[in-house]
């Protein structure tokens, strides 16, 4: 069974809606509260607490920034402005250099931040080590980042997908003025790494680009298993007021083999040799396929081929694959689910006059078939001298009798 983390995107995702869901799921708090007092930074305090967003449960993570609550508090907004600091992305890795996370973690929230680095020197026409973090490079995103990056390093799961990531509609006011939603920097890094959005009628920006470079930086698959179950699932609760529920839902799921799914794996071969065909068929069988065969074919330059077709069972799909790559010369294997209907079966012995038979019975609504196992009339027949076939039809024949019973 595979474990993935499941972004449910329906509400868009955000930095702080990120840390929030973590929490949540379960991932350490005290890990995360290490991390942020080893940055020495000054000038900031963070809230987690359980609220509701219209009626809906959740966790909400808020980083205050000290001076934006004294300019609030004088009214002088433009004091803001004056407070706000511009670091470059070697500014922020020193940062995160002194942090006291593990290293796969500050490897992730580096790259979560070349991420953004990159989306915004595209979206500005300037190199990345001349982007100035704006936003990002506050010290609630770095917070927010590097809060993402020990938590989803905590969790330990590898596989990680994200389904219906939900973007607002209209303009969004931010550093740079009024800007079409989605955002340069959000729309960069979606067509950089190939994540699907969706969108809405909702007006505002629902993926900020803090959110979907985390998401980007953890290369996401977009489509769930066949069959599920959700071991755990937490809700991050986001700021912004939509007229309805708001939050990005973070889920454990592990796949469920469905026994009438399978899965067909095939690939053409022009280059290799009868010997490894062989051998690479005895290798799939071990890594657990159901059913390996050859067919003829004719590829390119009409050369003659072979497709070489593979069935086996969802959980072990992976190595069924593996062996395929490894044993013939494809660089490429294509798969995909199909539906079937199998009879049931069980297994009788047989007593003959002059031995015993190992027969399947396989049963489906009124029909009844008996099969003499190979192996087990083969060894009856070299011990007792008598014919394959007599054998053979003999202990069907008793089989079908002892049913009738």
């Amino acid at each position: 069974m595979t474990k993935y983390l499941y972004f449910e995107g329906s509400c868009g995702i955000s930095g702080d809606m990120t840390v929030a869901s973590l929490l949540d799921l379960g991932a350490n708090r005290e890990k995360m509260d290490k991390a942020i007092a080893s940055l020495n930074l000054e000038g900031f305090h963070y809230h987690v607490e359980r609220k509701n967003s219209y009626s809906i449960a959740g966790l909400d993570f808020d980083v205050h920034l000290h001076h934006l609550e004294e300019a609030h508090e004088e009214h002088y907004h433009e004091h803001h402005h004056h407070h706000h600091e511009h670091r470059h992305l070697s500014d922020v890795y020193a940062i995160i250099e002194r942090a006291e996370m593990t290293s796969s973690a500050r490897d992730l929230a580096k790259r979560i931040f070349l991420i953004v680095a990159q989306a915004e020197a595209k979206a500005h026409g300037v190199a990345v080590d001349e982007v100035h973090f704006h936003e990002v490079g506050a010290i609630d995103s770095i917070v927010d980042i590097i809060s993402a990056a020990v938590l989803l390093d905590d969790l330990g799961i590898d596989k990680v997908i994200v389904s219906g990531l939900s973007e607002g509609s209209g303009t969004v006011m931010c550093q740079h003025g009024e800007l079409p939603v989605p955002v340069p920097a959000v729309l960069n890094i979606a067509t950089e790494h190939g994540i699907v959005l969706r969108s809405t009628s909702n007006k505002g920006e629902m993926v900020t680009p803090t959110g979907i470079a985390i998401i980007a930086a953890l290369n996401p698959q977009d489509n769930l298993p066949q069959s599920y179950k959700v071991l755990k699932s937490g809700i991050g609760l986001g700021k912004r007021d939509f007229g309805h529920a708001n939050f990005l839902r973070t889920m454990i799921i592990e796949d469920v083999a469905d026994e009438e799914m399978v899965y067909v794996l095939e690939s053409n071969i022009d280059d290799c040799s009868a010997e490894m065909l062989g051998l690479a068929m005895e290798k799939c069988f071990i890594a657990g396929a159901y059913d390996v065969h050859y067919e003829p074919c004719y590829m390119k330059k009409n050369r003659p081929a072979y497709i070489l077709r593979a069935i086996t069972a969802a959980d072990k799909l992976e190595a069924v694959e593996y062996a395929i790559l490894k044993y013939t010369t494809t660089i490429g294997v294509r798969k995909y689910p199909v539906e079937r209907t199998c009879m049931e079966r069980r297994k009788i012995k047989v007593q003959l006059q002059f031995g015993e038979v190992e027969v399947k019975v396989a049963t489906y609504k009124d029909i009844v078939r008996c099969q003499p196992e190979f192996e087990s009339v083969k060894k009856l027949a070299e011990e007792s001298g008598k014919d394959f076939q007599f054998i053979y039809n003999l202990a069907q024949h008793v089989a079908m009798k002892e049913l009738e019973k």
